[in-house]
């Protein structure tokens, strides 16, 4: 991965949404859950203000990869999951959920939630990027 990860900014009065394209394994978790909301064929896809922030958060939620997140405004953010939780997919994926410090080429990122590599051969290590067996 060269350099910090490239997100991108959505925003109400009530809730900030960022997306990290690179992080996105195309679950379409958010797309089923609010297609309103998450439209891949317009732009800008994510239009966030045809839903409540409550509502956008609880699908945010549902992003198994962690691409999406969201801060609530006045400072809300995620509560993590607890216990923390690691499944392995068929492929060796592992997703996790829980208060995680994820150690990155670029230093150790604060999470709820992830999907990482299991075979080592994603270019955006810790994280899988489908470019390997555990990404099929």
């Amino acid at each position: 991965m060269s350099g910090e990860a490239e997100q991108k900014t959505y925003q109400t009065e009530s809730i900030t949404v960022t997306f990290e394209a690179r992080r996105c394994l195309h679950a379409a978790e958010c797309v089923r859950g609010l297609p309103e909301v998450f439209d891949p064929t317009k732009r800008p896809w994510i239009q966030p203000d045809r839903t409540t922030a409550e509502r956008l958060a609880e699908i945010v939620r549902r992003c198994p990869s962690g691409a999406l997140q969201y801060e609530l405004v006045p400072g809300g953010t995620e509560t993590p999951e607890r216990p923390t939780t690691i499944t392995r997919s068929a492929t060796g994926q592992l997703a996790v959920r829980g208060q995680l410090s994820v150690d990155t080429p670029h230093g150790a990122r604060a999470e709820t939630r992830a999907i990482l590599c299991g075979c080592g051969r994603s270019g955006l290590q810790p994280y899988c990027d489908h470019a390997g067996p555990c990404g099929q």
